[in-house]
């Protein structure tokens, strides 16, 4: 009995053990698959990698990203250096990732693990500027992506030149084979001394946005689009404005204005939806993330004349690299009609039909307000003598049966990505400025030519009618008819021709088309520029200018701009100036030049930059001007060497850049803008008197009538008026915007934008306004002026500042109000107890204005102001200016 029952235990232990025992396998293998799990992450993970080159820290650029050192992901960087650069271009969008880099002497691969074979995104940044002893025209080299041949024997400094900008970001979309990610940089072997060079890599896992198209030209045939590796070249917002990364959804896609890309005469007309918070409805074949909001509110079309439509084509041209395949995506969105057949047009690319009949309503399944895309794909074939050009073109469909009841077309948005080829390659030539440029104008004037001959024809046949019905009547619309070509040829030669004026465009081929030459061999420019300019201008010879800076020696540059470079000059045997060059490859052109030359002409005022005289010989676009012996306000405010400005001296610099302002606003004949207001475009003479320059985006003002000038949005980020650039209506309150931010930068010492800093402070403009409201002003002036400001004098400079920056243009204070609050704040620094004189002296002043006294300022140089500015000296002699302080 004993032992049946110690046998029974020992059975229950066993079984009891064994349990125990297979429990604790299940436990470990549960524990063993949770840690893989939580080890190897899933394959819809994301990774976002962002490196900048030759750091050794983790940054923080603009919108909060952080970009990392790039040093643990190099396979070996024995053969690499890192690089600072020493000039920042101002052009560029950010510091990072572009100030920093590593050199390359050989061949150096970066590693980057992946999780998942899913979509991602690579962009390369490059700046490409002299570093040190490695020369930019030097850095020709290869870069290969899992296989890929992203780029092969690429120039950075070609490149920037060739597409007019100070740094190049090449952005490639592929879907990798394994998880592991390898980009390796080779220099060139065909060039001595080549090296390469990166200075920001972004590795980033993004949706699968891309699915099959169908090849034109190839009947049913098709392109598998999901599979290959694809290169962004042109992602445009039509009819829109510039797109940053940091609205685009999250997946920091950049969208650019298609207005440079317009190909034809006619550009057609923009819309912009009025509804706000705005609905669309998206669809499961069309996902919210395809594009941002802003694109599909937005739109470029042909107008209401559809007379005028039916014989002619909304177009857009593009260079590409032959012997490729492209994916040409376009967007639409359908708001203004809710019917089908109300606007249906044809589509083609490359004169290949894309669609016959396309119809945004019913793609949009009979609705309005639904975003929908189209792919096509076309092959670029130098075979036949291509020009290496890819155009879109829209055309109303006038043969469709029914007839659509407008014959108009609609594009909202417009993206074009190069495929690549069966040898697993993406890399083209380097592009050659001037062949590109020369191929642009030609298709341009092309198309002109057969506008004019077409507009003649017309007035021909007009005249034909009129002669018919009366002799007297023919002959006068015989005379209107020739005014009107006459007129229209000559906007054209000025470059008021939108289509001239991009800043893509060639700048030379239009300038030197509209110029005559003298009998000396010396173009003349009495077909570009008025009378009066011509009058008031000198004409210099090219070859004074070369004599006049050494052969444009590099040693007597003083400044770098949008237009070109800026030199020392020397004139008429001894006479310092200033010579500004326009760069071929500059974003700036003939518009820009004429406009100087014709508002500086006219403009004499102590507190603005005289215009000696300008030379337009050899095609080259020269402006000459007084020399300012110290250079720009930003020069002496932050990062530089020279001593810094006493709190007196930085008010006395504002005062005088807004007499200069407000004679520009209220002074001169017409209402004229400046539009481009900062701190490099406030200079200063030797005697320390400011004054201010470029002209070249100047507008002239809204008449009596009006409240605002519509017109596209030019300027500097940081400094742009916010309302302008939403409603895209000008008026002189953009400028004062423009000068209250300037005001902060010399109270502050730092740029208006430091992408460097945290989020909310790299805006000056609202890290102002937060510490005002915050009552922390004290905690961001410039440090070299704590203690040194009189309290009442700051607490008055700040407040004008801050009213600038109102964020409605009617809340803004006139030119002339800040003008005399920023006297007053110089009193009350000099002076306090004299603050209240001063507050009388304006109330007279007021009272004067009620009795209809008027200003003595000028236009055209003709007038006694350079009699009284020896007056404007004293700080109270500079009220009696100011007798009606709002202006017109």
């Amino acid at each position: 009995m004993i032992a049946k029952g110690v046998s029974c235990i020992m059975m229950k232990s066993k079984t009891h053990v064994l349990f125990c025992l297979i429990s604790l396998c299940f436990v470990s293998n549960v524990l063993h698959v949770l840690s893989e799990a939580i080890a190897k992450p899933s394959s819809t993970s994301t990774v976002s990698y962002l490196l900048y080159g030759g750091t050794t820290s983790e940054t923080t650029a603009a919108y909060g990203r952080k970009w990392e050192p790039d040093t643990k992901y190099l396979v070996s960087s024995s053969n690499t250096a890192p690089v600072q650069a020493t000039y920042q271009d101002p052009s560029l969008p950010s510091i990072v990732p572009y100030m920093n880099g590593r050199i390359m002497t050989s061949e150096a691969t970066y590693h980057f693990k992946l999780h998942g074979k899913s979509r991602h995104w690579i962009r390369l940044h490059f700046y490409p500027i002299d570093y040190n002893s490695f020369a930019a025209k030097d850095a020709y080299f290869s870069v290969v992506a899992g296989g890929i041949t992203l780029l092969k024997n690429f120039n950075t400094s070609v490149t920037a030149l060739a597409l007019t900008q100070s740094h190049v970001i090449k952005e490639y979309s592929f879907y990798p084979n394994t998880e592991d990610l390898y980009i390796t940089f080779t220099p060139s072997s065909d060039h001595k001394g080549s090296y390469a060079i990166i200075n920001g890599i972004e590795v980033i896992s993004m949706p699968d946005l891309y699915k099959s198209a169908s090849l034109l030209g190839f009947n049913e045939q098709t392109v598998d689009a999901e599979s290959s590796v694809l290169e962004t070249l042109y992602r445009l917002n039509v009819g829109g404005q510039f797109i940053p990364a940091s609205n685009d959804s999250g997946l920091t896609r950049t969208w650019y204005d298609d207005t440079p890309y317009v190909l034809y005469a006619n550009e057609g007309v923009t819309s912009t939806s009025n509804k706000t918070d705005h609905k669309f409805k998206y669809t499961t074949d069309v996902p919210e993330m395809i594009a941002p909001y802003d694109v599909y509110t937005t739109a470029r079309s042909m107008g209401p004349n559809s007379t005028v439509n039916m014989n002619s084509n909304l177009s857009w041209f593009f260079q590409v690299d032959s012997n490729f395949t492209y994916l040409v995506r376009l967007h639409f969105c359908e708001m203004e009609y809710t019917k089908d057949n109300m606007r249906v047009f044809e589509i083609s690319i490359n004169n290949k039909v894309a669609e016959q009949a396309a119809d945004v309503i019913l793609w949009g399944n009979m609705e309005s307000d639904i975003p929908v895309y189209k792919d096509y794909a076309v092959y670029v074939s130098d075979s036949l003598g291509g020009d290496n050009n890819l155009t879109v073109s829209l055309h109303p469909a006038v043969d469709a049966d029914p007839p659509p009841t407008t014959y108009d077309a609609l594009l909202n948005g417009l993206e074009i990505f190069k495929m690549n080829d069966t040898l697993g390659n993406l890399a083209g030539p380097n592009p050659v400025p001037s062949d590109y440029m020369l191929r642009v104008e030609k298709l341009k004037d092309e198309q002109q030519k057969k506008l004019d001959a077409e507009k003649e024809l017309e007035n021909k046949k007009r005249n034909k009618v009129v002669g018919g019905a009366a002799g007297g009547a023919a002959a006068v619309g015989l005379v209107a008819a020739v005014c009107i070509v006459v007129y229209q040829r000559k906007k054209r030669v000025l470059g008021s021709d939108p289509g001239l004026a991009s800043g893509w465009l060639p700048l030379y081929g239009s300038w030197s088309n509209s110029k005559s030459t003298s009998s000396s061999g010396k173009s003349c420019s009495s077909s570009t520029l008025s009378s009066l300019a011509q009058g008031l201008c000198r004409h210099f010879s090219f070859a004074e200018m070369k004599s006049g800076t050494r052969n444009f020696d590099e040693s007597q540059v003083i400044g770098v701009g949008g237009f070109g470079k800026v030199y020392k000059g020397v004139v008429d045997g001894g006479t310092k100036v200033a010579i500004k060059r326009a760069n071929p490859s500059s974003e700036q052109g003939l518009h820009e030049f004429r406009t100087e030359i014709e508002m500086l002409s006219k403009l004499r005022h102590r507190h603005l930059v005289s215009l000696i005289g300008f030379c337009e010989e050899d095609e080259e676009m020269i402006l000459v001007y007084d020399y300012m012996g110290n250079g720009t306000l930003r020069e002496h405010l932050y990062k530089t060497n020279k001593p810094q400005l006493s709190w007196k001296q930085r008010l006395e610099i504002c005062i005088g850049a807004a007499r200069g302002l407000y004679y520009l606003h209220t002074g001169a004949k017409y209402t004229i803008i400046h539009r481009d207001v900062k701190t490099t475009n406030i200079l200063v003479d030797e005697k320390w008197v400011a004054k201010v320059s470029d002209f070249g985006l100047s507008k002239t003002g809204p008449s009596l009538n009006q409240t605002h000038v519509s017109t596209v949005v030019k300027g500097s980020f940081g400094y742009l008026d916010p309302e302008y650039f939403r409603r895209q209506q000008l008026t002189d309150k953009s400028d004062v915007y423009s000068f209250g931010v300037v005001l902060f930068e010399v109270l502050c010492a730092r740029p208006a934008l430091n992408p460097t800093l945290p989020k909310e402070q790299v805006s000056l403009a609202d890290w102002a306004l937060h510490c005002i409201r915050k009552g922390m002003l004290e905690d961001i002036i410039d440090p070299n002026l704590k203690g040194k400001i009189n309290p009442e004098c700051l607490k008055k400079f700040a407040e004008t500042a801050e009213k600038c920056l109102s964020d409605q243009g009617t809340h803004r204070p006139s030119m002339g109000d800040v003008l005399w609050n920023l006297e007053f704040a110089l009193q009350l620094h000099e002076n306090p107890n004299g603050a209240s004189l001063i507050a009388d002296e304006r109330s007279r002043t007021s009272e004067a204005t009620a009795h209809g006294i008027d200003t003595d300022v000028s236009y055209g140089g003709e007038s006694s102001m350079d009699e009284t500015t020896d007056s404007m000296n004293s700080t109270n002699a500079a009220f009696s200016q100011l007798i009606n302080p709002q202006g017109r």
